[in-house]
């Protein structure tokens, strides 16, 4: 695992993926998901665990994409679960895309995605 810090807050999670796909940290960015989390990246493909994760970031780093912060939603919270979504900007990947992932709380607190819907057409 990374030495990265761990998301204390659920929109964390946005904000990190942004800073460790900028700095092509594939474990980084692998980190920030369960063991067994779903991926839908890139659309119509499924990704389950961190070994698929893993491949599928290292094809996105690879390309380098300079990614900026979209417009982060607040966080839904349920008990244990978050629903969270960002509305995309220009800068990001497609003006208008919206970002919806599901997160759990960790035993120690911290949180990570579960489900990650990277690219929902409005």
């Amino acid at each position: 695992m990374t030495n990265q810090k761990a998301a204390t807050e659920p929109n964390d999670l946005g904000r990190y993926f942004i800073e460790r796909a900028n700095a092509g940290d594939v474990d980084g960015l692998v980190a920030l998901y369960e063991p067994n989390a779903v991926l839908a990246f890139p659309p119509g493909n499924l990704s389950t665990g961190h070994a698929e994760i893993r491949k599928i970031y290292e094809q996105f780093v690879a390309a380098a994409p300079v990614l900026s912060p979209g417009r982060q939603h607040p966080a839904l919270v349920s008990g244990d679960l978050v629903l969270t979504a960002s509305t995309l900007t220009a800068s990001t990947l497609t003006t208008g895309e919206v970002t919806v992932e599901i997160a759990r709380r960790q035993p120690d607190g911290s949180w990570l995605w579960a489900a990650d819907q990277p690219t929902l057409v409005p």
